[in-house]
């Protein structure tokens, strides 16, 4: 043996095992009350609704019968083309007509978020056409495109067809909800091991 391995055993003669389970001196056990949460879920919702604008200046106004499309990287093409034909089924509708724009801002936020955690992945927006709208006619349909367009569940939206609302109204295409992916996760993973 060499000279460190004897030195170590020597020192070692006598010492015996901690008898038992390990235990742990520190443990993190810390968790958020509900009412922590709630808070937590204001604050990350007063941000978004922050980043959907209200002022007229800062969004580029559309023609109150311009259709309207939109599709982020990675949809599909053939989805894509689905959606804009009106063959997904709308699963939610939200009506916008008669509000104001920060009413209608409130409204699309709390109706995406709730759309994508119910499980919902298409639904209607309708914004109406707006033409006598103020400032500018279709500022409702204008902000709707705009907003949407920058919210992180909506993968794409398309003007719908005529019996749908036509240029007055969107489909909505929506991510998946985080219950959702982990279902198809299961379901894909116990269907593996049976090929």
């Amino acid at each position: 043996m060499s000279d460190d391995v004897s030195s170590f055993l020597e020192e070692m003669e006598g010492v015996k095992p901690l008898g038992g389970q390990p235990k742990v001196l520190h443990q993190n056990s810390y968790q958020q009350t509900s009412a922590q949460l709630a808070r937590n879920k204001a604050a990350q919702a007063s941000a978004l609704l922050l980043a959907m604008p209200v002022d007229p200046a800062l969004i580029s106004p559309v023609a109150p019968d311009e259709e309207l499309s939109f599709c982020k990287e990675g949809v599909q093409g053939a989805v894509f083309r689905k959606l804009s034909s009106g063959q997904y089924q709308a699963k939610s509708e939200l009506n916008l007509t008669g509000l104001n724009v920060k009413q209608a801002r409130e409204a699309v936020f709390l109706f995406v978020q709730a759309c994508i955690e119910k499980g919902d992945r298409s639904a209607l927006i309708i914004h109406g056409k707006g033409y006598k709208s103020k400032p500018y006619p279709a500022v409702i349909k204008s902000f709707v495109a705009h907003w949407l367009s920058n919210t992180e569940g909506v993968l794409a939206f398309h003007s719908a067809k005529r019996d749908h609302g036509g240029t007055g109204a969107l489909y909505l295409m929506l991510v998946k909800s985080k219950q959702k992916k982990i279902e198809n996760s299961e379901i894909n993973r116990k269907g593996s091991g049976t090929r």
